[in-house]
């Protein structure tokens, strides 16, 4: 094992530190915060956690060497994932170098036996400051485990937003009034479009064209074959990979509906196998669900729930009913980016017994705080008129004045029937929000 260890650590010397394109997530802030926190970053896998990680590791390394700064990736497969190689990494680490080590930078430390005990026991020893990252929700604050809470902090890495979505690709727009400049609107308006199509994982942004579909339907392979099936040791792969399907090419579900749709095709599965599928896609950070609104607390659990995944492309590779249906792509769109600004727990959406229907109901202090409407096409008249009264109807039985309908060209205020509805175009909506992370204890 020592000799394991000495391998892994010499590898790091020489390894060169690739690239960092700049994203809009400063952790920075982390590096000498008191109290001292074990920082760990999370997210769906491929998001750019390690790249952050190696952003950070850089302006480190400018007053600082490696034997002081070390990065580890659990998923080398020359790492065993016993006791034996956590238990026996520091002792080893201060018998090779002869600077003191002072940042652990640890990639997908969750899949080693035993490893939050140890966390807890090097991060107590005061002389470490620990940085981790994981694409499992076990080391989110959802779930991480009872010896590490209060120890660390969560920051949640998201795919490119739409503002580095447009650095990614080297865009720079004078956003003031830019409706009105024919070429940049264009320009503007043609990158939404391929953010909708393809979304923000930074891999696939840099891809050309031919290649991005390719790109991920491969992650999702290893999602489910890594991040889901050997994760979790599920012996069902087929109806697994059913159960994603249908919830790809679906705007809601309900376990009974996907019970009796994957009974008709022929897959033998239980309703409780369901529910625990469910949570393993969750906890890959693949899809989210939201719950319908109500003041009962019972309800929510007994009517559908609406999922969004964690990037549009995927709706593009997977979903057969893709370009179908453009609303999808916006409402997925901004789902994604209501999570990215920290409201996941806050997240529901409204229906009433008559079928009208808003979107993504905002709560904050034990109230409704803001109702959005999502709406591809405000061009139409009958359209605009459904989403209005829906959210007229909302807002009057849930006392809510904060009226969103995001979506089309206008970007402006209308009092209509009483009632004051802001209307803001999502290029706007997407491009209002600054920090990419989401900080949790």
């Amino acid at each position: 094992m020592d000799r394991t260890i000495r391998t892994i650590l010499y590898y790091w010397i020489e390894k060169e530190i690739p690239q960092i394109k700049t994203r809009d997530v400063d952790l920075t802030r982390y590096l000498q915060m008191t109290p001292k926190k074990i920082i760990v970053v999370t997210g769906f896998r491929r998001t750019g956690k390690t790249f952050l990680l190696y952003g950070l590791i850089k302006d480190l390394l400018k007053g600082l060497s490696k034997e002081e700064v070390i990065h580890i990736d659990f998923n080398d497969e020359r790492i065993p994932p016993d006791t034996t190689f956590l238990t026996e990494l520091i002792p080893v680490i201060r018998s090779t170098f002869e600077k003191k080590t002072q940042f652990l930078f640890l990639d997908e430390l969750q899949e080693m036996t035993d490893w939050s005990r140890w966390l807890r026991r090097i991060h107590d020893q005061k002389d470490l400051r620990l940085f981790l990252t994981g694409s499992s929700s076990k080391v989110s604050s959802r779930e991480i485990p009872t010896e590490l809470r209060g120890r660390a902090l969560e920051v949640e890495i998201f795919p490119l937003s739409f503002k580095e979505f447009l650095n990614y690709k080297g865009i720079s727009l004078n956003l003031d009034h830019i409706e009105f400049r024919e070429m940049e609107y264009a320009t503007l308006r043609r990158n939404l479009d391929e953010y909708l199509k393809y979304g923000g994982m930074p891999e696939v942004v840099d891809s050309p064209s031919s290649m991005k579909v390719e790109i991920l339907q491969e992650y999702f392979r290893t999602v489910v074959g890594r991040d889901i099936v050997e994760r979790y040791n599920v012996q069902n792969e087929a109806a697994l990979k059913a159960m994603l399907l249908l919830l790809l090419n679906s705007t809601r579900y309900s376990v009974s509906k996907l019970h009796n749709t994957l009974k008709s095709q022929g897959h033998s599965v239980g309703k409780s196998t369901l529910f625990t599928y469910l949570e393993y896609v969750e906890s890959s950070y693949f899809m989210h669900n939201v719950k319908i609104f109500s003041f009962n607390v019972k309800d929510p659990l007994q009517y559908p729930r609406k999922q969004y995944f964690i990037d549009n492309g995927f709706l593009t590779a997977l979903s057969t009913t893709f370009g179908k249906d453009i609303g999808r792509s916006y409402e997925n769109c901004v789902a994604i980016e209501l999570l990215r600004r920290g409201l996941r727990e806050k997240l529901s959406y409204w229906r009433d017994d008559r079928g009208w229907e808003v979107d993504f109901v905002i709560r904050s202090d034990g109230k409704v705080s803001q109702l959005i409407q999502v709406c591809s096409d405000l061009d139409r008249p009958d359209t605009v008129s459904r989403e209005i009264r829906s959210l007229i109807k909302a807002s009057k039985e849930l006392d809510c004045d904060d009226l969103l309908i995001i979506g089309g060209d206008r970007d402006k205020v209308e009092v209509i029937k009483g009632s004051q509805l802001h209307f803001i175009p999502l290029w706007k909506y997407l491009l209002e929000h600054e920090e990419a992370g989401i900080l949790r204890s």
